[in-house]
C-alpha cells in the first residue's frame, strides 16, 4: 500500500511539473515583449519517463492495451446463467469463480442437495447482480436451477413427455411436487381417477406426471398423475373394445351402484349392468342382488365404439323362467304369488322369479262394485289365485282371486230377498252414493237420496265414512248385472206425511241457519227437518241479513211433500207485521172517516130543516125592506 501511495505522489509531481512548463510556454507566446530565457539545470530532463524508468503510452496505445486487458475477463449481464468453479468454502457461503473481475458468493443453503460439494467442483449459477451495494458479485444456484427447470417444463409440456417428480408437501386443494428442482402444483382431482380424500399418504413419494398447464407470466405449472392413468385405461379400453362381440361373456367387478343399475370394471373399461338385466324377477334396487367389489360373470348385450358404452346382462346367463315352467302349470291350476306391482287396472303376482300373472280388478271379487286395486292390494302380500288364461308363447298369464270361492250370486234371492234388512260395511263412497258390502262378493249401492228422509247432503261423506257399518234394506235385485239397490231411509216411515200439517204454509217456526250458500241459506227446523231460505228472504227489518249460526223466526212459504222441500222466509214476518199495522191504521182511518161523514150528514139535515121553515118570514122581511127604500 505504501508503494502505491509513493507512486501516486510521484505521478502527481510529474503532472504538476508538466502543467507548469505548459503554462510558461503559453505565457511566452502571448507576451508581446520578448522575455529572456533563463537556463537552468536539468533542462535536458525527459519528463515522459517516470521514476520507475517506465515510459508512458500514447493515447492510442493506452486504449489498445486497455481493451486487451478487459478481454481477459468474462463479459456478463444480470440474469445470465454461467458455469463456474468452486474456489473456496466458508461456513455460510460458497465462493465461485466465473472468470469475472471478482469472485461471487453463493449461499451454502443453495447446495443442501449436494452434501459432497468440494473445491474444484463445477456449478451452474445465475448472475443476480454484477455489483451489489457492497460492490460484490451476487450469484444464485437456486435461480439458475429454477430457470433451467422452467425451460425443461415448457419443453415437456409441448412434447407431452412423462416426467418424474417428488411430492414435497400438502397444500390447499392438492399437493406440491418438485419437478427438476422447481415447485409445481398437483390438484387433488388430478391425483387419481378415483376421488382422493387423504393427501398425506402421497407426501414424500416419487411419482410420474404429465405437465397439463403452464403460466408463462408467473412461471407456474400444473401437473397430473391422473392423466397417465387415463392414458393407460384408454389404451386398455381400445384393446378391449377391439375384441368385443355381442354375446361374449366377461368377468367384471362392481365398482358403483345406482338406482338404475350397476357400473362394472371390465379391466380398464366400464360397462353398465342395467337394473332390468340383473334378474328375471322384479327388484326395486340393484343392491338387492349385487354388492360393491363383487366379481361377476356378465354377458355383452350391446356396445357403441363411438360413445365407448357397453351394455351388460346378468340374467341372460340363465334360462328364461317362462321356458322352464313346471309341467303341471295350466289353466285352472291354483298358484301362490307375491304382489310385485300394482296398477289401476289390477295387480301382478310373481309366481316364481320372472313369471308373473295379472289379477284384473274384475277378478278380485264377485261383487259388481268398483274396486280400487291400489287400496285392495299391498306390495309383497301373498295370495292364492286360479290360473284363468296361460299363453307361454307371449309369456302372459291371467289370474283370479274371486274364482277361489263359489259365486255367491247364485243364491242371492234366497239369502238377500227384497225387503230384507241387513247390516253392511261401507267400502267406497262416490258423490252420488255409498257402496256397501254385505258379505265378500255381495254388495250394492245406497243412492245419496236414500240416506235420509229429512236432510239433503252435498256429499255422502257428510253422513257416513268408509269402514263404518250401516243398516240397509234390500230395495231391488238385478241378478243378471250383479247389482243390489239398497236403501237406508226406508228403514223408517216417511215423516213428511205427518209433518205436513205442522209445517203448513204461513206457520212460523224458530230455526238456526246452519250454512249459507250462494242462493240462500239452510235452516235447521224442529223434528230434524231442514228448510231453505232464498237470499231476499233473509233480510231483517234493519236492512241486515240473518247470518250463519244465528237463530231467528221463519215463516213457511212453501211445503212440497213429494220433493221433500220447505221454503222459508224471515223478511215476511216483519213485512207482514208492517202490513198489519198499516192495515189497522187504514181501517181505523176508514172508520173515523165513516163516523165523520155520518156526523156531517146529521148536521146538514138539521140545517136544511130550519132553513125551509123560515123561508116565508125571510121573504116578508125582504119585501118590507124594499118598501122602506121606496118611501125614502
Amino acid at each position: 500500500m505504501k508503494f502505491i501511495n509513493k507512486q501516486l505522489n510521484a505521478d502527481a509531481q510529474e503532472l504538476a511539473s508538466t502543467e507548469m512548463v505548459e503554462e510558461v510556454a503559453a505565457a511566452t507566446t502571448t507576451t508581446p515583449e520578448a522575455v529572456p530565457v533563463i537556463v537552468t539545470a536539468h533542462d535536458d530532463f525527459d519528463w515522459s519517463i517516470d521514476k520507475r524508468n517506465v515510459s508512458h503510452y500514447s493515447e492510442n496505445d493506452r486504449v489498445k492495451y486497455d481493451k486487451v486487458y478487459d478481454n481477459t475477463f468474462v463479459q456478463i449481464e444480470d440474469g445470465e446463467i454461467i458455469k463456474g468453479s468452486v474456489v473456496a468454502l466458508t461456513k455460510t457461503d460458497v465462493v465461485v469463480n466465473i472468470g469475472f473481475k471478482s469472485d461471487g458468493l453463493v449461499s451454502l443453503n443453495e447446495f443442501r442437495d449436494v452434501p459432497t460439494l468440494k473445491i474444484g467442483d463445477e456449478v451452474e449459477v445465475m448472475v443476480v447482480e454484477k455489483e451489489d451495494r457492497q460492490g460484490n458479485l451476487h450469484l444464485s444456484r437456486k435461480s439458475a436451477r429454477i430457470y433451467r427447470a422452467w425451460e425443461r417444463i415448457v419443453e415437456v409440456h409441448k412434447t407431452g413427455e412423462v416426467i418424474t417428480g417428488t411430492v414435497t408437501s400438502k397444500t390447499k386443494g392438492g399437493l406440491i411436487v418438485d419437478v427438476f428442482g422447481m415447485e409445481t402444483f398437483l390438484p387433488g382431482s388430478q391425483i387419481d381417477v378415483k376421488p382422493v380424500t387423504d393427501y398425506d399418504q402421497f407426501v414424500g413419494k416419487t411419482m410420474e406426471f404429465k405437465v397439463v398447464k403452464i403460466n408463462e407470466t408467473i412461471k407456474n405449472a400444473v401437473v397430473s398423475h391422473k392423466a397417465l392413468i387415463e392414458s393407460d385405461i384408454e389404451a386398455q379400453r381400445a384393446e378391449i373394445m377391439s375384441k368385443l362381440e355381442k354375446g361374449q361373456v366377461l368377468e367384471g367387478v362392481v365398482k358403483n351402484i345406482t338406482d338404475f343399475g350397476a357400473f362394472m370394471d371390465l379391466g380398464g373399461l366400464d360397462g353398465l349392468l342395467y337394473i332390468t338385466d340383473i334378474s328375471w324377477g322384479r327388484i326395486s334396487h340393484p343392491s338387492e342382488v349385487v354388492k360393491l367389489d363383487q366379481k361377476l360373470q356378465v354377458v355383452v348385450l350391446d356396445f357403441d365404439d363411438d360413445k365407448k358404452r357397453i351394455s351388460l346382462g346378468l340374467k341372460q346367463l340363465t334360462p328364461h323362467p317362462w321356458d322352464v315352467l313346471p309341467e303341471g302349470l295350466a289353466e285352472g291350476s291354483v298358484v301362490k304369488g307375491k304382489v310385485v306391482n300394482i296398477e289401476d287396472y289390477g295387480a301382478f303376482l310373481e309366481i316364481q322369479p320372472g313369471v308373473e300373472g295379472l289379477v284384473h280388478v274384475s277378478e278380485i271379487t264377485w261383487a259388481n262394485t268398483p274396486i280400487n286395486a291400489k287400496e285392495f292390494f299391498k306390495l309383497s302380500d301373498e295370495y292364492e289365485a286360479k290360473v284363468v288364461t296361460l299363453d307361454k308363447d307371449v309369456r302372459k298369464m291371467s289370474l283370479s282371486i274371486k274364482q277361489m270361492t263359489q259365486d255367491p250370486w247364485n243364491q242371492i234371492e234366497a239369502k238377500f230377498p227384497e225387503g230384507s234388512k241387513h247390516q253392511g260395511l261401507v267400502k267406497n263412497i262416490t258423490p252420488y252414493g255409498v257402496f256397501v258390502e254385505l258379505e265378500p262378493g255381495i254388495g250394492g249401492m245406497i243412492h245419496i237420496s236414500d240416506l235420509s228422509w229429512l236432510k239433503r247432503f252435498n256429499h255422502p261423506t257428510d253422513y257416513t265414512k268408509v269402514g263404518e257399518k250401516i243398516d240397509i234394506i234390500i230395495l231391488s235385485i238385478d241378478k243378471e248385472n250383479r247389482k243390489l239397490q239398497l236403501g237406508h231411509k226406508q228403514l223408517e216411515e216417511d215423516p213428511w206425511n205427518a209433518l205436513e200439517e205442522t209445517f203448513a204454509v204461513g206457520s212460523v217456526h224458530e230455526g238456526m241457519v246452519s250454512r249459507k250458500e250462494d242462493k240462500g241459506a239452510l235452516v235447521q227446523l224442529p223434528y230434524g227437518l231442514e228448510g231453505f231460505v232464498p237470499n231476499r228472504h233473509l233480510n231483517k227489518e234493519d236492512g241486515k241479513q240473518v247470518q250463519a249460526d244465528e237463530t231467528a223466526q221463519f215463516v213457511v212459504i212453501e211445503f212440497d211433500r213429494n220433493e221433500k222441500r220447505i221454503l222459508l222466509s224471515h223478511s215476511r214476518i216483519w213485512e207482514q207485521q208492517e202490513a198489519e199495522v198499516k192495515e189497522a191504521a187504514k181501517k181505523e182511518a176508514r172508520t173515523e172517516s165513516d163516523n165523520t161523514k155520518k156526523a156531517v150528514k146529521n148536521i146538514q139535515a138539521k140545517v136544511e130543516k130550519a132553513t125551509l121553515g123560515d123561508l116565508g118570514a125571510l121573504a116578508e122581511i125582504k119585501a118590507k125592506l124594499k118598501e122602506d127604500e121606496g118611501d125614502k
